[in-house]
Order: structure tokens, then C-alpha cells, then sequence
């Protein structure tokens, strides 16, 4: 029996299990992750702006294992020895004859205690809890988004739906370190963005950080200070210590680099954000398709491997992507289309509840929408 063991149980390593779990093989496969259920993290600031119930963005890992036929174990991992095939965590040490590693990216506070005890984040269904009990709870006359990229941008926009539906009008601003939101997508595309936020009454501050907070107080650089003030952190992702500590190449945000066939080396895969992979002399992006896409190359060449056969190299198709915004003025590229507006909305939930887990789950998402739906007309 060959032992696999895969760290991660998002969306590339899901994608892993299941493809290992479907091969005609003698497989010993053991998926770890300490968090007891995957997060649908697409959706989460759907949570703010839809009122969606992270309840409904949340499947227990346990329940995928035992329908795919995998072990599952819920643990830490505190560092992998690839000498020796082993993955410690603080209870055990675990050998493999062959790992994945796809534990994905977590909140990145580059050293910032301050930020870090004093802001909430959005990584999780129960951190999309905690944002929707506070809001509900505690009133705030401004709300700070630590960083414009994606996350923040849909952050932002959620903000301003929801205070709208309790008429509140407390400032929203959109704190960014660069010169530009989305600074990495096209320009069509980030004045798109902009203007959709101006219109939403969202502040951006480019070439600012946030220094400090204290209390309800937030600081920024250059002396501009926000008063009763609720901070939500976007700003920026690195992969976890163990891979930190890892002697393999990295990036700057800690993402192992892979070669063509996913590898670290020949009994050693990543895939997912917590992969570097380079196509075409640039790098890829962080992406839902793209992990699943991986995780499944990945089990593959495995199988491969141990039945002595030539690797597949792992070719991304990039379908496109979309920047949901909660007031439907989305935008993106699907196939090479531009698409602006409702549309590209409609597309994006339409791939979320064909990609979540549970029927429950997925017919807790479509009315939730509905009802979001007739209680705009």
C-alpha cells in the first residue's frame, strides 16, 4: 500500500483526494487541516452585502472524506521533513511515500500587532460570523479596509449595501499601500471599479497604510486619524510557517516553487495558493480553477509516478475571472469577453453554488439570493 498524505483541505487539496481516491490503486490517502470544515471563501463577503449565512459557506471536511473514501485528520502541521518523508504536527509525526501540499494562504499583517489584535479579517465562514455580529451589534461612524485588491474591493462594496438596507451612512474608505487599487488587472477594469465605488460613496486612499489603532482610533501614515473606526484587514496573504521553514525556492509571499509538473521534488507536489507556478514567464494567479485544476494534476502525476509512467505537465486554462460587486455593477473577463454589469454577477453566483458543498448548502445560497433578489424590486 502506498501511504499519501495531503495538507490542505481547500480546494486543491480536495481536488487531490478525489482524484487519488477514484484511481485503481492500493492507496493508504490521508488528508490534514485544523480547521474541522473547508470555507467557501469566494462567497464570504456575500455574507455582509447578500446576508448569505456562512452557515450555508461551510461543509465539514469529515463528511467529503467519508464520501470520497479518505482519511481525515484535523491537526497543525508544524514542519515537514523531506529527507525523511515525515509531516510533524504537535501530536505526531506522519510519513508519506508521496505529499501534497495545498494548505493555501492565511492573513498576512507584516509584523503589525497593532492591526493584528485590533482589526477583523475575512478568511473564514466564522470570521464572516463575527463581521455580521458586529455590525449588527455596534455602530460605527467610519469602517477601514486594509488593502485594494479583490477581497477589499468586495468588501467595500457589501459595506455600503448593507448600511443602506439599515440607513446608516458611515464613511467607508479603502486604505491601499500602492498607487492604484487592482493595480495588477487592466486599466479598463480598475476605472470601472473606481467609478462604481464613487458612486457608492467609498473613499480610496492609495500611497497610505494603516500605522496604527487604538481602541476604535485608526492612524494612518501622514497623520490623517479616523475616529470610531471598525478596521478590516485585506491587505495582503503569506503562506504558513511550516512552509516558510521549508528548504525549498520561494516567492516573496512564501509560495513554494513548482516545476512543470507541480513538483518540489519526486515524492513532493504543492498545488493551489500555496504554488508558484510560472506559465508563459509569468506567474500565476491565486484562483479557485486554477487550485482545483492543480490539485487534481497533482494526484494524477502521482499515480503516474508510482506506476513508472511519464508525467503530465500541468497546462492552465484560464477561463477568466470576475470582481463581484454587491450593488451588481460587477466586472470581469470570462473566455476573452469583457463583461460589465449584472451579467457578469449572475455568473459568478451561478459558479459558486455549482461549486459548494452540500445540497443543503447550495439551496440555502439560491434563496438567500432570491429572496435578496425580490427584496430589491
Amino acid at each position: 500500500m502506498t501511504n499519501i498524505l495531503i495538507i490542505g483541505g481547500g480546494f486543491a487539496g480536495i481536488s487531490a483526494a478525489s482524484r487519488l481516491s477514484r484511481s485503481d490503486l492500493d492507496l493508504d490517502i490521508v488528508l490534514i487541516d485544523k480547521k474541522e470544515a473547508v470555507d467557501f471563501l469566494p462567497m464570504l463577503p456575500d455574507c455582509i452585502g447578500r446576508e448569505i449565512d456562512p452557515e450555508f459557506l461551510s461543509f465539514k471536511i469529515e463528511n467529503i472524506a467519508k464520501k470520497l473514501g479518505f482519511k481525515f485528520i484535523r491537526g497543525e502541521v508544524a514542519s515537514i521533513d523531506l529527507d525523511r518523508r515525515q509531516v510533524l504536527t504537535k501530536e505526531q509525526a506522519l510519513t508519506y511515500d508521496y505529499l501534497v501540499i495545498a494548505s493555501g494562504c492565511e492573513t498576512n499583517f507584516y509584523g503589525n500587532e497593532s492591526i493584528r489584535q485590533n482589526s477583523l479579517t475575512l478568511d473564514s465562514a466564522y470570521d464572516a460570523k463575527r463581521i455580521v455580529d458586529t455590525l449588527r451589534y455596534h455602530e460605527f461612524d467610519n469602517f477601514i479596509i486594509g488593502g485594494g485588491g479583490y477581497t477589499g474591493i468586495e468588501i467595500a462594496a457589501s459595506l455600503r449595501v448593507y448600511l443602506g438596507k439599515i440607513k446608516r451612512a458611515s464613511g467607508i474608505i479603502i486604505v491601499e499601500r500602492a498607487g492604484a487599487i487592482l493595480g495588477s488587472l487592466p486599466e479598463w477594469m480598475r476605472n470601472y471599479v473606481s467609478a462604481n465605488l464613487r458612486c457608492l460613496n467609498v473613499e480610496i486612499c492609495p500611497n497610505s497604510a494603516i500605522d496604527r489603532i487604538d481602541g476604535r482610533s485608526v492612524y494612518l501614515l501622514g497623520g490623517r486619524t479616523f475616529n470610531n473606526a471598525l478596521v478590516i484587514w485585506a491587505a495582503g496573504v503569506k503562506t504558513a510557517g511550516f512552509i516558510q521553514d521549508l528548504r525549498s525556492g520561494k516567492n516573496p509571499q512564501g509560495r513554494i516553487k513548482v516545476d512543470e509538473y507541480l513538483r518540489i521534488n519526486d515524492n513532493c507536489f504543492a498545488a493551489g495558493d500555496a504554488a508558484f507556478f510560472t506559465h508563459k514567464e509569468s506567474s500565476l494567479r491565486m484562483a479557485v480553477q486554477f487550485a482545483i485544476t492543480q490539485g487534481e494534476c497533482a494526484a494524477l502525476n502521482i499515480i503516474k509516478s508510482i506506476k513508472g509512467r511519464s508525467l503530465k505537465r500541468f497546462m492552465p486554462r484560464d477561463l477568466g475571472y470576475i470582481i463581484p460587486m454587491a450593488n451588481n455593477r460587477s466586472c470581469g473577463m470570462v473566455l476573452g469577453v469583457n463583461l460589465k454589469g449584472a451579467l457578469p454577477t449572475a455568473l459568478h453566483f451561478i459558479m459558486c453554488i455549482y461549486r459548494s458543498y452540500g445540497m443543503k448548502n447550495k439551496f440555502g445560497i439560491i434563496r438567500t439570493l432570491f429572496k435578496d433578489i425580490g427584496g430589491k424590486k
